[in-house]
């Protein structure tokens, strides 16, 4: 037997089995039973895609932070007025501990408006504000009761740069930023994660979007380019890997998630796993977005009509594959991507980030 050559025997009669339980298999040719195909394997493969595209989006670049810290709502700041109670924001609170009551400083909380309410001095704006800036502010208001004043302004508690760390951090929660962080340290925030990690769908989500960072280059490639400066309110998602899945959209009867096995998931599987519709369907231009990292994809176009006839091996798909049956001919790209975004806006969730940076972010 010729080494470049596989005799296909089982594996097509599944395949060409498949395809005769479907009615309506576009541009499918009839092959006359007991027949024995033969596919090259090699360099010489006959290959089901028929078009491929890499796609790139390019990684989030901003400046370089202040490292002065800014005032906002929520944060509780210690104010000392010339020393004086009567205009300072030092109120004590008792406290209990092993050591018995204490006398604890309560501060001012910064309202929802950026503002503080002092005595005497009344309401003074410092949300958005350095503690050097909300020092001068507060001093220009107590010069009308004070001679000569001085302020000493400090945080008590920082409460307004709030940083979720969802999914499989070994301590995940809300951390509060004193300080501006970048992406590294705030990982480090939740003490890494656990071997559970699926770090290749890591995720940085900035005003409920997913930002075009790459958390699995940066932390296996140590690429800098995506250790971004943390915002407040920024959420580092890690999920899990026990979960991986395909979807399938399109001319199908149930479009969505398909699971992976532990053995794999080919093309023809999560089709029928998909169940197609029974009329109105093509095979010969089944389109595939696959994500290769958080910025890069790749777009395919697959014949799937080679497959089922046994003139190319089953395609192996990859974790977050997006499958999509056309329900006849589709021009291009665009128009294919205007067809499955409702359904991709319904499992965003369950996206690949490249997926979500690429097609929902706008």
């Amino acid at each position: 037997m010729n080494r470049d050559k596989r005799i296909f025997t089982g594996n097509t009669f599944l395949i060409l089995g498949f395809c005769l339980m479907l009615a309506g298999c576009a541009a499918y040719r009839d092959i006359a039973p007991g027949t024995v195909m033969q596919i090259p394997i090699g360099k010489s493969a006959q290959s089901p895609v028929v078009a491929e595209e890499t796609v790139t989006v390019l990684p989030l670049d901003e400046k370089t932070p202040s490292p002065e810290y800014t005032i906002g709502p929520g944060d509780i700041l210690f104010i000392n007025v010339s020393g004086k109670p009567e205009f300072s924001s030092l109120n004590t609170t008792a406290s209990h501990s092993q050591l018995g009551n204490i006398q604890a400083p309560s501060g001012s909380r910064v309202d929802g408006n950026g503002n503080i309410q002092m005595p005497y001095l009344g309401t003074v704006h410092v949300g958005g504000m350095t503690l050097i800036q909300a020092q001068q502010k507060i001093l220009d208001v107590a010069k009308k009761y004070i001679n000569d004043p001085w302020v000493v302004v400090e945080i008590g508690e920082h409460k307004s740069h709030p940083l979720y760390l969802l999914g499989q951090f070994r301590n995940s929660g809300t951390y509060y930023m004193d300080r501006p962080l970048n992406l590294l340290q705030g990982i480090a925030m939740g003490n890494g994660y656990d071997i559970n990690a699926d770090i290749t769908s890591a995720r940085l989500i900035r005003h409920n979007k997913t930002a075009p960072v790459d958390i699995n280059a940066l932390l296996t490639q140590g690429d800098q380019r995506h250790n971004v400066w943390l915002k407040p309110g920024d959420t580092i998602y890690i999920p899990d890997n026990k979960s991986r899945m395909v979807f399938v959209f399109g001319a199908v009867k149930k479009g969505g998630p398909v699971v992976i096995p532990p053995g794999g998931l080919t093309l023809p599987q999560a089709i029928a796993a998909a169940e197609l519709r029974d009329t109105g369907h093509d095979f010969r231009y089944i389109r595939i977005i696959r994500s290769i990292s958080a910025t890069q994809g790749e777009l395919m176009v697959v014949d799937f009509d080679r497959i089922l006839r046994g003139e190319a091996m089953p395609l192996l798909l990859q974790q977050g594959d997006i499958v999509y049956v056309p329900k006849s001919g589709v021009g291009n790209w665009n128009d294919a991507i205007q067809e499955i975004l409702p359904s991709l806006q319904a499992f965003s969730a369950l996206l690949q980030p490249f997926v979500s940076i690429k097609y929902l972010s706008d």
